[in-house]
């Protein structure tokens, strides 16, 4: 029963949030938290792993996690804009996983000038999120999860509110290791606007698969993102990535994400690039109780960006 109430809850929310547009507030929402997940390509919701950053992409994998894991993440996204989360998790009664998160960003200062363009002074940005994360076991090999966030933001003096959920299911075979995910991210709105104008939230459906070849350390990745939108090709839907688990402890991926090679492209008047934009790098190191990953990617058109993760299980 409760896996049939999951199933139709997240096909559900899949079905409403096809209307949405695509022009949306809290943005920062959509950069990775995970340097796995970066590393093979920025998004993917099916990585099976004992990896706390993981619940950020997908809040069904919270339940491959140690129990009381504390996970600190970091990011230079931009010059002068750095991203950083921390997250603390609980397992209860085997099946039941529960979680809390926060994620901050800064986008430094800036100058503040009149309708004559005359400096007057400096204001400074910042994002910040706040979640409580909640995964079942639904069957041995599928889960669900949920993640209730309370989002705010802040431009100089003006802030607004918002409140957002993320649903999520996965089914993971460990004998053929296969692992499938649907994903709804972002779903809610704006408690309160900068102004009279509520914005719509980052709304993104994402379908997902993983296999790792028996026998070899090699695992593909596939991901469908933003399947709520279709008003562009399909191939900027695509996210694909691969990695190489040379042991239960170390590994390194790499990938591709179609859409943000395509809008990052620079065209001159001899060529057009996309300057390494769209290609991801990353590699792991995972101890019993000790976790350290890293990734490289490029996620603006002004400079490139290593993201951090760091989790130690008390």
């Amino acid at each position: 029963m409760k896996k049939a109430l999951f199933t139709l809850l997240v096909s559900w929310t899949v079905v409403t949030a096809v209307a949405q547009e695509s022009q949306t507030e809290y943005n920062f929402l959509r950069l990775p938290v995970s340097a796995h997940a970066a590393a093979v390509g920025g998004d993917n919701v099916t990585l099976i792993e004992d990896d706390a950053s993981l619940m950020f992409s997908n809040p069904a994998l919270l339940s491959t996690v140690s129990d009381k894991t504390i996970a600190l993440n970091y990011m230079n996204y931009m010059s002068g804009v750095n991203t950083a989360s921390a997250s603390f998790n609980r397992i209860i009664k085997e099946r039941t996983s529960l979680a809390v998160s926060a994620q901050y960003i800064d986008y430094g200062k800036m100058k503040e000038t009149d309708e004559n363009n005359v400096v007057t002074g400096e204001f400074s940005a910042k994002d910040l999120s706040f979640a409580a994360y909640f995964s079942y076991l639904l069957t041995d090999k599928l889960a669900g999860g949920i993640a209730a966030k309370f989002i705010t933001s802040y431009i100089g003096d003006y802030n607004s509110l918002a409140m957002g959920v993320d649903l999520g299911i996965n089914y993971y075979d460990p004998d053929k290791l296969w692992s499938l995910s649907l994903v709804a991210k972002n779903l809610g709105g704006q408690l309160k606007a900068y102004n009279d104008e509520y914005e719509k939230m980052p709304i993104d459906v994402q379908l997902g698969v993983s296999k790792r070849f028996a026998h070899t350390p090699f695992r593909l990745h596939l991901t469908l993102v933003d399947l709520n939108h279709w008003n562009y090709t399909f191939k900027n839907h695509i996210v694909a990535g691969m990695d190489v688990i040379f042991s239960p402890s170390i590994w390194i991926g790499a990938g591709y994400n179609f859409r943000r090679a395509d809008e990052m492209k620079i065209t001159t008047d001899d060529e057009e690039s996309s300057h390494m934009a769209g290609l991801s790098l990353g590699a792991g190191l995972n101890l019993e109780r000790f976790k350290l990953n890293l990734a490289y990617g490029k996620y603006h058109v002004s400079s490139h960006s290593i993201l951090v993760n760091v989790a130690y299980s008390l």
